[in-house]
């Protein structure tokens, strides 16, 4: 007796059906494959920024340990200028395997895309997030005989005196001079900001009384305000640092305040989903370490380890906030 032809169509429909399933199938062990075989081969991890800056010094604490852990050298690669532009560019070109990665930070990942008119790379299109390695609280500083001694201080002197009090920071657009600008704007604040050409002479400025305030990373200054050059009236991160307990956060003040500097691990869109996975696991294990994360703490980090699903949460909320601070600066770059 003949099929009936409904028969027919629904076993053609099924067997169609069972095809990307067979395919997918069939990937799959490879996939897993390439997961528990990386790396096979040395891991490059581009630095968009000069040696010695603070994203490179993490890094290279990050890629010894990992290295030691896997047995492949994780070489961290500085490919500077342009703003992290031309380091981050290349990432984003780089094969999808696994052996290219990139440390991304606000400006290249959060303030870049707001800033330039055009940029040679997508932060969302051309990255897939591995993870959030640390987070580095801002401080706002004054000289020590400064008479502004607290954040309701810093506050009413910029209300009395509209855009009389100077903030310095590390450069138009960087993220000490956005995170002034989202501290203004939460406290309805105009202020004149002068920008200088790198964190030193930020710190060197705001200490000879050039300007009043300033904000820069902690691992910049922790030893001068330690020493009591500078005058540290709040750190911006949602809460007090451990390297800094007596001073309190701007979140005290103005509440729900966070705006911190940080450094997340990415990798070229495209990358297997398994080797991703594989690559977050590992830097959560090294940063985890207790010896790693002593000496990433006493550099001024927190350590976050973030999964990648979280670090990409992460990276989407920052890009909002610092797009606030860049059209609230009126900061531009060609």
């Amino acid at each position: 007796m003949a099929d009936h032809p409904h028969d027919t169509r629904r076993a053609v429909l099924r067997a169609g059906a069972a095809l990307p399933a067979a395919a997918l199938a069939a990937h799959l062990p490879a996939a897993r494959a390439q997961a528990t075989d990386w790396p096979v081969r040395p891991v490059m991890m581009i630095n968009p920024f000069a040696a010695g800056s603070a994203v490179d010094v993490v890094a290279r604490q990050l890629a010894q340990r990992m290295a030691q852990n896997l047995g492949q050298p994780f070489n961290v690669e500085n490919r500077t200028g342009a703003s992290g532009n031309i380091g981050t560019e290349a990432a984003a070109r780089a094969r999808p395997d696994g052996y290219t990665l990139l440390l991304g930070s606000p400006g290249t990942m959060a303030i870049n895309p707001w800033l330039f008119a055009k940029l040679p790379y997508d932060p969302v299109r051309d990255f897939v997030a591995v993870g959030q390695l640390v987070s580095f609280p801002q401080v706002v500083i004054v000289n020590p005989v400064s008479p502004i001694r607290s954040i309701p201080e810093l506050i009413a002197a910029a209300r009395a005196q509209p855009d009389r009090v100077t903030h310095g920071s590390s450069g138009q657009g960087t993220t000490s001079h956005l995170v002034m600008e989202l501290i203004k704007g939460a406290a309805g604040l105009k202020m004149t900001h002068v920008a200088y050409r790198g964190g030193a002479p930020v710190l060197q400025a705001v200490a000879a009384g050039e300007v009043q305030t300033g904000v820069e990373g902690i691992p910049s200054l922790l030893g001068q305000v330690r020493g009591g050059t500078l005058r540290a009236l709040a750190v911006t991160s949602a809460a007090r640092s451990p390297q800094l307990p007596d001073v309190p956060a701007v979140s005290e003040f103005l509440p729900g305040f966070d705006a911190s500097a940080w450094i997340v691990l990415l990798a070229p869109a495209g990358t297997p989903a398994p080797i991703v996975a594989k690559a977050s696991a590992e830097m959560r294990r090294a940063l985890l370490e207790p010896a790693v994360r002593e000496q990433l703490e006493a550099q001024g980090a927190t350590v976050v380890g973030s999964t990648p699903p979280d670090a990409a949460a992460f990276l989407q909320a920052e890009s909002r906030k610092f797009r606030s601070a860049v059209e609230a600066s009126g900061a531009k770059a060609e």
